[in-house]
């Protein structure tokens, strides 16, 4: 009797729209490029531009590289271009007009200026003090810490101080561009706009000192500061308090000679500025006695006050580049945070699972094991095939040429390329033919079950080869009665190219590894459709093989799994299939699956709430692949931005090893799956490739899955095309039979 029309005992996926599966013949690229549903690509370049954006505007914000009191450029400079009256002037360098001119600071005068703040803890401890004594500073700040902190700028011009520019991510201006002067300036201009409303046109470039030690290359970053409007501040007498030497040093370093006036040099940021601020509480005091007075330095030298209001617009854009840096902080903590969950995660995972993988192993191999009396009862092989010319010898030759009793149902589903004719030329024993009109492969696969004679099923694709002794290692599980069916041990064939030796590696260290893990916990969710086998009457209590999702092989396994039977892993029962040779390929593959693999979550979910074996295999089997096949491959491209994140703006060196670390869990994890397998090490060469390339790949087919589930797209059956060459997998030919003995059945 045919199990086509027969329903599964599970409902119907409704959460995803249904399939169907009719095989079709492959599409040309332009094709299939209007098959992907563009509001769901557009929506995905939209969110990965605007991430990208919050994480680029995170790191100019919070970048830790380039941010130190000591100095960038060590070495010598040439002077020459620049005129005496800089070098031999004072510390206010107006380089404004054709002639750069310099001013300095009147006797008994002192300007207090600290740099690279503002910071949430140091600044408030600065301004405290500066305002029991009732003294203006001027804070020159860099424009990623003001933008994490526009209420410190707030509190600095309440307490009557003054806010300047230091750049905003504090790089040697005299050894950048004109182009990079400008956008350093104009960005912290920004900020100052928006949390003030006001301009600044003092400048301190990082890493200055005191004017004889102007150079050329100084020099001419004033002069690009200059055509912007800005005065250069630079200082005379320097605190040296990033060396923390002390407060009773930092108080004498600070103090000008012999009443001479000028303008100090001290940090408000950077580091410990205990020191700084106990100094500061000392140092003001001190200077009052000796009769100094305390002024800003453009009101000192006779210029116009810094602080201006600005204009409506550039206050607006100033909110919401700040409002930018707030959004990205909360954005880029919280998901740093993930990351590490994400992480901690992955690697336990992996951990736990070469842990059960070896156990799974040991116990299989261990002396005295057996699934019971030897199987010997004979077996039907289905092959379900559409357009399988360039494979399909290859694969029944295998087939006949097992050591186990086998008859070979070759089901060619409406193929247009002669592949019946190929399996009819042969002519070799125990193999028949049944013609369908094109149905897809379910039907094709119910069809085969209707017409096997034998209670043991093995279940092959067209694109793949058994070695003679897997059919006889398949069934062997089936000595136990409580096993319904056997995953067996697939293997990539064609792996000549780059592409293939990735995805072996991915079949040795994901879907195998995976099996012998599902195994142990009995939640087994999919034997491959490239070597499986089944008991008959399992198969017909489901209901045959559903067409509901495009992942038939999945969706046929967790019914077993809720029917209460046991699924197993058989490692030693080995199938060498031909994997995608090209990326489009291998992206319209993993698409189906990955999307059919949901649709059967969704169909089986109800599995989660029962008892029993179905509600076992519901929370173990349906919770990992929610977590570790859905979830965390959405979030698992973290990892690779921010590992370009962090070579960008944060510790390049730090960034690598931790990544690196990372990849060695991973490599020597890989070398126990391969040795698991008994395969040979060589290839891991590419793994680090993979982790880069291939990984992406995967990734984007998760992520294009669920959007695509999210819109309710429906989704063809897509014929991936084969070249061929299994036949180096094949053992000796089998013996050709009389034409006389070939069957050959026709269906409607």
């Amino acid at each position: 009797m045919s199990v086509s029309r027969h329903r599964s005992a599970a409902p119907p996926a409704r959460g995803l729209p249904p399939v169907r599966h009719p095989h079709r013949a492959p599409t040309t690229d332009s094709g299939w490029r209007r098959l992907r549903p563009r509001p769901a690509v557009l929506f995905v370049v939209v969110a990965l531009l605007m991430f990208g954006s919050l994480l680029l505007v995170h790191g100019l914000a919070r970048s830790q590289v380039g941010v130190d009191a000591t100095g960038a450029h060590q070495g010598t400079r040439a002077h020459d271009e620049v005129p005496a009256a800089i070098t031999d002037g004072g510390p206010v360098v107006d380089a404004r007009g054709e002639t750069p001119v310099s001013a300095r600071m009147p006797a008994r005068t002192i300007s207090l200026t600290f740099d690279d703040g503002p910071d949430p803890t140091w600044t408030p401890q600065v301004l405290e003090v500066l305002r029991r004594h009732q003294v203006p500073a001027t804070f020159f700040v860099v424009g990623s810490m003001a933008a994490q902190h526009p209420d410190l700028l707030r509190d600095i011009r309440a307490a009557g101080s003054e806010v300047g520019v230091h750049t905003f991510t504090h790089p040697d201006l005299s050894a950048a561009s004109d182009l990079r002067i400008d956008r350093e300036l104009s960005e912290t201009q920004l900020v100052l706009a928006g949390a003030l409303g006001e301009s600044s046109y003092l400048l301190r470039p990082p890493y200055s000192s005191t004017a004889d030690a102007v150079d050329n290359d100084a020099l001419r970053s004033y002069r690009a500061a200059g055509a912007d409007g800005y005065v250069t501040v630079l200082s005379d007498v320097d605190s040296r308090d990033w060396e923390r030497p002390g407060v009773d040093a930092i108080v004498r370093n600070s103090t000008p000679a012999h009443g001479a006036g000028g303008i100090v040099l001290l940090h408000d940021a950077g580091g410990d500025r205990s020191q700084t601020v106990a100094a500061l509480d000392r140092l003001i005091p001190e200077l009052k006695a000796q009769g100094y007075r305390f002024a800003t330095p453009e009101a000192a030298v006779g210029l116009p006050l810094d602080n201006q209001p600005v204009s409506t617009v550039d206050h607006l854009l100033g909110s919401v580049l700040i409002g930018l840096v707030a959004i990205a902080g909360v954005v880029v903590d919280a998901l740093t945070w993930l990351l590490v969950v994400v992480g901690v995660l992955v690697v336990a995972r992996l951990v736990l699972m070469l842990v059960v993988a070896v156990r799974h192993h040991r116990r299989r191999h261990r002396p005295g094991f057996s699934w019971g009396p030897p199987v010997t009862a004979p077996v039907s092989v289905i092959v379900p095939a559409y357009n399988e010319k360039e494979n399909i010898a290859a694969t029944v030759r295998s087939l006949v040429a097992s050591t186990h009793r086998v008859e070979v149902i070759v089901v060619d589903d409406g193929s247009t390329d002669g592949t019946a004719e190929i399996v009819e030329g042969l002519r070799l024993p125990a193999v028949r033919v049944i013609r369908q009109v094109n149905g897809g492969k379910p039907a094709a696969l119910n069809t085969g079950i209707a017409h096997a004679r034998h209670e043991l099923i093995v279940m092959i694709d067209g694109d793949t080869v058994f070695a003679p002794e897997t059919v006889g290692r398949l069934v062997q599980p089936f000595a136990d009665p409580a096993v319904g069916a056997v995953a067996g041990n697939a293997k990539v064939a064609n792996r000549g190219g780059l592409l293939a030796r990735w995805q072996h590696i991915e079949y040795v260290m994901g879907f195998n590894v995976d099996r012998r893990v599902y195994d142990v916990l009995r939640c087994m969710p999919t034997v491959p459709g490239a070597i499986g086998a089944f008991r008959r009457r399992v198969l017909l209590e489901v209901g045959g093989v559903s067409d509901d999702t495009l992942a038939e092989d999945t969706d046929l396994t967790m019914a077993i799994c809720r029917g209460g039977w046991r699924v197993v892993y058989e490692e030693t029962a080995k199938a060498w299939t031909e994997a995608p040779a090209t990326l489009g390929q291998l992206w319209r593959q993993r698409y189906r699956w990955s999307y059919g693999t949901m649709q059967s979550m969704w169909k089986h979910r109800r599995a989660v709430l029962e008892s029993g074996a179905s509600g076992r295999f519901g929370r173990a089997g349906l919770g990992h692949l929610a977590v570790f096949q859905v979830l965390l491959p959405l979030l698992a491209p973290l990892v690779d931005i921010f590992l370009v994140y962090g070579l960008l703006f944060l510790d390049p060196v730090t960034t690598l090893v931790a990544w690196s670390a990372v990849l060695g869990v991973q490599l020597a994890a890989a070398v126990i799956a391969f040795r698991l397998e008994r395969e040979p090490l060589g290839v891991l060469w590419l793994l680090p490739l993979q982790q880069i390339v291939y990984r992406q790949l995967m990734y984007a087919v998760v992520i294009r899955s669920v959007v695509t589930a999210a819109g309710g797209i429906r989704l063809g059956w897509q014929k991936l095309r084969r070249v061929g060459g299994l036949e180096v997998h094949l053992a000796s030919p089998p013996p050709e039979r009389p034409p006389q003995q070939l069957v050959v059945l026709r269906r409607g």
